[in-house]
């Protein structure tokens, strides 16, 4: 405080608001309600880095542990069931990221708003109802701070004039019981006197300064109240602000209240709930287990008496994927043995090419990329080690019969032909236990092609 006394002078002997200076605390309240509020800014913005940061950990964990399940071993039901709980971890981790949003772009910004609406800063620091707070708790004390200041006074100097007279007195009784002389002893009695005189001017003094004090006091407590009222309104606004929104955070951070969190984890429990023992080892037995179809070896009877449509049950008939035939001779290494895939039954009358092998077209040129020659790692190839189960081939016989061709064919190969439905074409070979035909097309052009594509034309 300054003016026309010095506080430092002022001994403070309690804790009391109503001491000098001791309003001070209530100043210190103003500059606390703007460091709160930083601190609460801070604080949303902690939580909504946590936020994100586990909305990140979960995204990432749903798709690495969704891959993982793609490529395992895990199958039906139950697999649909463990990667509910990746869709979970997406879904958690969208709501945790708009928590992050509302914390950073409603909460925060709000209060932030807040702070510079009611805390003004000062050119030279500070803020300015900091510096109102102190200025109204110092003008409605000064009074009394100053008839106390002079009271004080009053009381020191009574009390330095009873010490005085005490002294005095002591003197003057010490001389008498010396006998001292005469003019001595009435110089002492006179000294008395006068500390005497002196005490009862300072007493005098000293309580005429307590009693205008005590009639500052009434009107000194009744501005300090009006001042002090005035910042607890300003507070009161801070706590009642602070607390909207804490509550308001309360609403963001709550997922529990959300109708989508509800979803994700009705949609989870009904997920592990359909998981069915039962017809996830169906599913396996169809798939890969007994249940799967077999080409069980048949006994097939040459027939070469009159041509036929090529209607033998192989393999081919039982392939799942109507277009990758075994009519395609794929490329082997010559340690591969013969594998056998996707194998299902097709339609009766599906017209399916027969597959072709390499006796079948021994004589034709075969290109590196689709050669049959590889047949080193074959145990059905023709070299002595083949299958004991199949007829040896019928010898070449020459023939040249008129055909008609039933329905389209594009030769997959460059030893094979291709031709129209209706057209006419001359076989000039006996067809092979593979159900190929050599023949010729008007063109000149000589290849092979699926005897069961063409019927003798009468």
């Amino acid at each position: 405080m300054s003016g026309s006394y010095d506080e430092s002078m002022i001994d403070v002997s309690s804790d009391s608001f109503w001491e000098v200076g001791n309003y001070k605390r209530s100043v210190k309240r103003v500059d606390d309600g703007s460091r709160l509020c930083n601190d609460l800014m801070n604080c949303l913005h902690e939580r909504a880095r946590i936020e994100k940061s586990y909305a990140q950990q979960l995204t990432e964990w749903g798709k690495r542990w969704r891959q993982l399940i793609e490529k395992g071993p895990q199958y039906g039901t139950l697999e649909r069931a463990w990667s509910a709980l990746c869709t979970e971890a997406e879904k958690v981790s969208d709501l945790h990221m708009e928590v992050k949003s509302a914390l950073m772009g409603e909460d925060y910004e709000k209060l932030k708003n807040w702070q510079r609406d009611s805390y003004h800063k000062q050119m030279i620091g500070g803020y300015k109802e900091t510096k109102e707070a102190e200025d109204g708790f110092r003008k409605a004390q000064k009074p009394w701070a100053k008839k106390l200041k002079e009271m004080e006074t009053m009381k020191k100097s009574y009390h330095s004039a009873c010490k005085e007279e005490k002294l005095a007195a002591s003197r003057e009784t010490n001389s008498k019981l010396e006998n001292n002389n005469p003019d001595a002893q009435k110089k002492l009695q006179e000294k008395v006197e006068k500390c005497q005189q002196e005490v009862q001017k300072t007493k005098e003094r000293y309580q005429k300064s307590l009693e205008e004090l005590d009639k500052l006091t009434p009107q000194y407590m009744e501005n300090m109240e009006q001042v002090f009222e005035q910042w607890q309104q300003f507070e009161d606004t801070r706590i009642c602000f602070f607390r909207e929104l804490l509550l308001e955070v309360k609403q963001h951070l709550d997922l529990s209240t959300n109708h989508r969190f509800q979803t994700i984890y009705q949609t989870l429990e009904d997920t592990v709930s359909a998981v069915d023992a039962e017809d996830d080892l169906k599913w396996f037995r169809s798939n890969h287990g007994p249940g799967m179809p077999m080409n069980w070896p048949q006994f097939e009877n040459v027939d070469c008496s009159h041509p036929r449509s090529f209607r033998r049950r192989s393999i081919v008939d039982w392939s799942i994927d109507l277009n990758r035939t075994l009519s395609k001779r794929e490329k082997k290494k010559p340690s591969e043995g013969v594998t056998l895939t996707g194998i299902s039954q097709t339609a009766p009358d599906q017209h399916v090419p027969p597959v072709k092998t390499s006796s079948s077209a021994s004589s034709m040129e075969k290109t590196t990329e689709w050669s049959d020659e590889d047949t080193g790692g074959n145990p059905f190839s023709s070299n002595g080690d083949g299958n004991p189960f199949e007829d040896e081939p019928a010898p070449s016989v020459s023939v040249s019969v008129a055909v008609r061709a039933l329905y389209d064919y594009d030769g997959q190969e460059q030893d094979e032909l291709t031709f129209k439905a209706g057209e006419e074409l001359t076989k000039i070979g006996e067809e092979d236990d593979q159900g190929w035909c050599k023949g010729r097309l008007k063109n000149g052009q000589t290849g092979l092609y699926p005897a069961n594509y063409v019927e003798d034309i009468q």
